[in-house]
C-alpha cells in the first residue's frame, strides 16, 4: 500500500485518496502547467492513523454527541477529536515514506494543506473549512501532517459536514506537501465569473504577499475580469492594501504591514494578467470544467 503520490501520477481520478486539491494539482502539472513540485499524503495515511490507534469508534461516538444548533456541543466534540488526534501516534511506515518524499523534493520550506476527499464535489465544497501550514520545514513536518488530519474535525468543519447532509458520510482527509514559494504577490483565479456564472468570463483576484491573506479574508485583493474569448482585459478594481502575510528571517509566518509605496499600487500589470488568464484557460481544459485555482 502506498502512502504517498507525487503530483505527476494523481488525476481527477484520484479525488477518493488524494481529496480535491490534490487531485487537481495532479491534473494541472499533467497539463503543463508550472506549478511548484510536490507530493500528497494518501487518504490511507490517516486511515492508517485512526486504525493503528483505534480512534474510529471514538470519533464516531462524539460526532453522535453534536447538536448543530447547540455551539458548546459541536465546540465539545471538535475540541475532544482534535485532542486524540494530536496525541495519536502516526504510523512508523508513513511516517517513512513521508520523510522519504520530502527528502526527494529537496525543498527546505513547504507549504501543507488539508485535501478532503468531498472537495469539488457538487454537493459541497470544503474550501476554506479545513487548515493550511505555510514555511514548514523537515523537523515539523509530522506534526503539520497530523493538525491538517485533525483540521476535518474543526466546528466549522462539523457544522458544514452536518449541515450539507453528510454527518453519515464517510469522509477522509488527505495532505498536500508542496514546495513554499515566497510570493510577491499571489491570490486565486475563477475559470467561470464568481458572481455573474458567465463562462466566458474569468475573474483574477491578486494581493502583496503570501495568498492566504486573500483566501482567509485578511486583505481585500484587486479584482481583473477577463473576457475569455476575445482575450480582453475588461474590468481592473484596484483595492488599496496595508496588510500582507509573509516569512520573515527565522522562517516564521508573520502578518505585516506593506510598504506605503505598495499600498495603493496595482498588483499585476495587464500582460502579466493576460499571461495568468491563458494558463488558467489551459488548466481548465485539462479537466471536466471550471474551477477555483
Amino acid at each position: 500500500m502506498s502512502f504517498v503520490l507525487p503530483f505527476s501520477q494523481l488525476s481527477k481520478d484520484h479525488v477518493s485518496v488524494a481529496g480535491g486539491k490534490g487531485a487537481q494539482l495532479g491534473e494541472i502539472t499533467k497539463a503543463g502547467i508550472p506549478v511548484p513540485p510536490g507530493f500528497v499524503v494518501l487518504t490511507a495515511s490517516f486511515d492508517e492513523m485512526v486504525e493503528e490507534n483505534n480512534l474510529k469508534a471514538t470519533i464516531a461516538e462524539l460526532l453522535k454527541q453534536v447538536d448543530i444548533k447547540k455551539t458548546d456541543t459541536v465546540n465539545t466534540a471538535s475540541e475532544e477529536i482534535r485532542k486524540i488526534i494530536s496525541h495519536a501516534k502516526i504510523p512508523k511506515n508513513v511516517e517513512k515514506e513521508v520523510h522519504a518524499a520530502f527528502d526527494a523534493m529537496g525543498a527546505e520550506y513547504v507549504a501543507v494543506r488539508s485535501s478532503a476527499t468531498a472537495e469539488d464535489a457538487s454537493a459541497a465544497s470544503w474550501a476554506g473549512e479545513l487548515e493550511t501550514y505555510l514555511n514548514i520545514q523537515r523537523p515539523h513536518l509530522m506534526d503539520n501532517v497530523k493538525k491538517c488530519w485533525s483540521s476535518l474535525f474543526t466546528p466549522r468543519a462539523i457544522f458544514y459536514r452536518i449541515e450539507k447532509g453528510m454527518a453519515h458520510t464517510q469522509i477522509s482527509v488527505a495532505v498536500v506537501v508542496q514546495k513554499m514559494v515566497q510570493s510577491e504577490v499571489a491570490g486565486v483565479a475563477f475559470t467561470v465569473h464568481p458572481v455573474s456564472q458567465d463562462r466566458n468570463q474569468m475573474v483574477i483576484e491578486a494581493g502583496w504577499g503570501l495568498g492566504e491573506a486573500v483566501v482567509g479574508g485578511l486583505v481585500t485583493p484587486d479584482n481583473y475580469v477577463i473576457d475569455k474569448g476575445e482575450q480582453l482585459l475588461l474590468d481592473v478594481t484596484v483595492n488599496a492594501q496595508e496588510k500582507m502575510i509573509s516569512k520573515d528571517k527565522t522562517g516564521k509566518t508573520h502578518e505585516i504591514e506593506v510598504p506605503h509605496e505598495k499600498r495603493e499600487k496595482q498588483k499585476l500589470d495587464g500582460r502579466t494578467i493576460m499571461k495568468m488568464a491563458e494558463l488558467f484557460e489551459k488548466s481548465t481544459s485539462s479537466k471536466q470544467g471550471p474551477s477555483r485555482r
